[in-house]
């Protein structure tokens, strides 16, 4: 496998021209908005874009080269280099973390969020625009940490502009929704993600990189996840339990859950639960349109599969946060869907 580099290093950004060159000619027009939302879904490309951005203002907005793509920045520049070493004085970063105190569950923190602020209340170190990427925002508290980045955004400073990239755009608040101009990422087309794909896991065969190109709908740096995860294990065995509806073995159920528990990274039961998710998402959506029905969807009506949708969201997440036995987790959600 070969690993890309994290979105502040990475030189590349595949996909996304159209959005990046609406950013260049904002920022060339002269009259650039000082906040943007970068939505889409994981591993889409969001962060990538925002350091990109970030870099290509700090760099003092050079002009495109024919036949180049926008906002490239060569990696030799000295702006490349220290955005992609955390050291450039006019960035500020803020992304989710353990915290000092630990705990299960990355979130955006209060005391960085108001570190923040002290920066954007600082003149530019040199002289020109300065940066703030907030990566993750839908991973912060509302009432707290999405407040205090809502006082930036209605007194915003000069020359400064914010990037909140989020996978969840619905979690922010409104009033931060409404005084940012929006940027969607949409998953990339198959040639393009046989293309990563190809380059990032040469190891893999074909048909292995199309199936995690499959369940990774379009997103690169979820495929990652999903290969570092044994994603295409754990897809065979979502497959298995919704092939087995609606009457499952329960002795098969125990053994996928001491499979899925067992792994060695314990996210994976998290992974197993995004995967099933993803799978009756993607059934509901087929038959919401009028193709064909997968043969589970019978056992229920589509508005209890909705509701058992957002069940196991819900059970994912408390048993990441929560740190709840994840093998009884598993035989939650399996028996969720045995239920009638």
């Amino acid at each position: 496998m070969t690993l890309p580099p994290e979105p502040r290093a990475n030189p590349e950004l595949v996909g996304h021209d159209d959005t990046a060159r609406t950013l260049e000619e904002a920022a060339r027009s002269g009259r650039l908005h000082h906040a943007w939302l970068i939505a889409g879904p994981p591993g889409v490309g969001k962060a990538t874009l925002a350091y990109r951005f970030a870099r290509w203002l700090l760099a003092g907005l050079p002009g495109p080269v024919p036949g180049r793509p926008p906002l490239e920045v060569p990696e030799g520049h000295p702006a490349f280099r220290r955005v992609a070493a955390g050291a450039h004085a006019d960035l500020f970063t803020l992304a989710p973390s353990l915290g000092d105190k630990g705990g299960k569950k990355e979130i955006l923190r209060a005391d960085a969020a108001r570190e923040a602020l002290r920066f954007m209340a600082m003149t530019a170190a040199e002289g020109g625009w300065r940066a703030v990427v907030v990566e993750n925002l839908e991973q912060s508290d509302r009432e707290v940490v999405q407040n205090i980045l809502l006082k930036t955004l209605e007194e915003p400073p000069p020359r400064t502009v914010q990037l909140l990239v989020t996978a969840a755009p619905d979690r922010l608040l409104p009033t931060i929704r409404s005084r940012c101009r929006r940027l969607d990422l949409s998953p990339l087309a198959p040639p393009a993600m046989e293309g990563v794909l190809a380059r990032w896991l040469p190891e893999l065969s074909g048909p292995e990189r199309a199936g995690l190109a499959a369940i990774a709908d379009g997103c690169p740096g979820q495929a990652l996840v999903l290969a570092e995860g044994e994603g295409l294990a754990l897809q065979g065995l979502v497959e298995e339990v919704l092939a087995g509806l609606p009457q499952p073995d329960p002795r098969r159920a125990h053994a996928i859950a001491d499979t899925v528990a067992g792994k060695r990274d314990a996210s994976a039961v998290t992974l197993f639960l995004t995967l099933l998710r993803r799978s009756l998402a993607a059934g509901l959506r087929r038959a919401g349109r009028g193709g064909d029905a997968a043969p589970w969807l019978a056992g229920r009506s589509l508005a209890e599969w909705s509701t058992l949708w957002d069940k196991l969201g819900r059970l994912a997440d408390e048993t990441e946060r929560l740190n709840l036995d994840r093998k009884q987790a598993v035989l939650t959600g399996l028996g969720w869907l045995a239920a009638r």
